[in-house]
């Protein structure tokens, strides 16, 4: 039977498991500076995913004005395709309207087209390109925008989501 697993906010104590995740996950990982530096900014909101006392989950985004921007999230190899990254992603959508904001931006890898899948579910539409964004092998990011989140029909997407997402 699959352990089930909690959202919740991201502390200091959880940037030794978050950094295993990243350099996991991610060529060029931050440094654990960077994620303690994060969580002194008021303009940061960070989350972990955590199954029983093991966090297997992470991510995070600014809200500045009326805007969320996703700067991260990983997830834990084998703990992938348990929907624990749709999660992690509902919670900043939850959070960015929390603040008042109704736009979401991200960027992503051209070649992460799992992470693009998600994205698009939840309405996220490509606005244009960053070549070279990664430093890593100089791919291009795709830049996304999700907007009007404030209106009835990302409410009533989200929602229709949400509800099959908690029911899986």
């Amino acid at each position: 039977m699959e352990k089930p697993f909690i959202i919740r906010p991201m502390a200091a104590r959880d940037i030794r498991d978050v950094m295993r995740i990243e350099r996991e996950c991610f060529r060029s990982p931050w440094h654990e500076s960077a994620y303690r530096n994060e969580l002194t900014n008021p303009a940061s909101v960070y989350v972990v995913a955590q199954a029983d006392k093991r966090i297997v989950g992470f991510a995070g985004m600014w809200v500045i004005v009326d805007e969320g921007h996703i700067t991260t999230i990983g997830v834990e190899e084998k703990f992938r395709g348990r929907h624990i990254g749709e999660k992690l992603l509902v919670a900043l959508i939850e959070e960015t309207l929390d603040r008042g904001a109704a736009r979401m931006t991200l960027e992503v890898r051209r070649s992460n087209l799992v992470a693009q899948n998600l994205y698009c579910k939840y309405g996220f539409e490509t606005a244009g390109i960053r070549p070279c964004y990664y430093t890593d092998n100089n791919e291009d990011a795709l830049i996304l925008w999700l907007n009007d989140m404030d209106a009835p029909p990302f409410r009533s997407r989200l929602k229709r989501l949400t509800t099959f997402l908690e029911s899986g």
